[in-house]
């Protein structure tokens, strides 16, 4: 039982702080990839579980489109989404440019580019490239900045937004 110090401290806690603490409720996602066309959404966490049939599908429709190749994305970058779309108060899917990426993927585009880390947290399952259509892109990347839960890179001629469920930093 928390006495009247609890309550006060409590009352401070801003209620998204508290939202995304919560034991009950749903988390839902939405995925469009723009290089295979294939689509994917569903509850991915209910009640405080984990759903491991839909990280799955996830994970599947993140994957490294150029090998076909799968891996297990940190369950901490849905929930970074989950929490910018709600910071964006929107619905709408993500569209995917990049999620998971080998390393026989990465080493090839970082040869093409000075914009791909060597070390890419892609290849981790722990970031995504993403854009929502409608939804400027300053704005993603400024509500991304504000949630202060990984990397977020702003790539507006390349048409996306980076965000990492790595050390919290902005380029």
């Amino acid at each position: 039982m928390l006495g009247l110090g609890g309550v006060a401290m409590f009352s401070m806690v801003p209620a998204k702080v508290y939202a995304s603490r919560s034991t009950t409720g749903v988390r839902s996602l939405g995925f469009y990839n723009r290089h295979t066309g294939e689509r994917g959404q569903g509850s991915y966490w209910v009640d405080g579980d984990y759903q491991n049939n839909t990280l799955s599908d996830f994970d599947h429709i993140l994957r490294d489109h150029r090998q076909n190749e799968a891996a297990p994305m940190d369950r901490r970058l849905f929930d970074l989404l989950f929490s910018l779309k709600q910071t964006l108060n929107l619905d709408k899917e993500y569209h995917v440019i990049s999620g998971y990426r080998s390393p026989k993927t990465n080493q090839m585009l970082a040869n093409r580019s000075n914009g791909v880390a060597k070390k890419s947290y892609h290849m981790k399952g722990m970031a995504m490239d993403i854009a929502i259509p409608d939804v400027n892109l300053k704005d993603l990347r400024d509500a991304a900045i504000s949630l202060k839960l990984g990397g977020v890179g702003y790539y507006p001629n390349s048409g996306f937004v980076h965000v990492d469920t790595g050390p919290v930093r902005s380029w």
